[in-house]
């Protein structure tokens, strides 16, 4: 096993799918997706994985957006020589683009969003204890995308709740692993 891959802990369950579809032999870490709502922990948190992992692998691939870093992570990366998969946020790797295109105003949700949905949402950007600031944070928003990487009809119920909670309408549409899946591959194979 000569390469691992740190990776966002939303993105987990489907990284290690991915990997066992296509049979790699690699090592996977992760690092607290809890830091979405924390942009300026995602560097240093990658950067500690990468210090603590880069004399035990011979690769390194770092599977994140840039994730409102501002360029930060990159510049990490770029210190040790390390690569990861293009774009700017997981949503793209689901096909997000065209639907933002379509309408700048979505709110997007990708499997781990749903099951987390109370935790990283409600309770992470503090709706449970000021309700009131749902107006604020969401009222340019005019729809929800839940972009589905695996069929689940209790998630599609909870994307349902979600949707009502943020009193958005719910779209579905099912990605599959999409680009995520494509990027790993190209770089596995690189």
């Amino acid at each position: 096993m000569n390469t691992a891959l740190i990776l966002c802990g939303a993105l987990a369950r489907e990284v290690l799918a991915i990997k066992q579809k296509h049979g790699w032999d690699v090592a996977v870490f992760g690092v607290d997706a809890n830091f979405h709502v924390h942009v300026q922990k995602i560097a240093p948190a990658v950067e500690k994985r990468i210090v603590e992992l880069r004399d035990k692998y011979e690769r390194l691939i770092v599977v994140y957006g840039d994730c409102g870093t501002g360029g930060e992570l990159d510049q990490v990366l770029n210190k040790y020589g390390v690569e990861r998969l293009r774009g700017d946020h997981c949503f793209q790797w689901y096909g997000s683009d065209p639907l933002m295109a379509e309408e700048i105003g979505t709110f997007f949700l990708t499997d781990f969003m749903v099951r987390t949905f109370r935790g990283m949402i409600v309770k992470g950007m503090g709706l449970d204890r000021y309700p009131e600031l749902r107006e604020t944070y969401f009222e340019h928003y005019k729809r929800v995308v839940y972009l589905v990487q695996k069929p689940d009809p209790q998630l599609i119920e909870q994307a349902k709740a979600a949707a009502q909670f943020l009193g958005l309408p719910l779209e579905v549409r099912a990605s599959g692993y999409a680009d995520l899946e494509s990027q790993l591959v190209a770089l596995m194979d690189g």
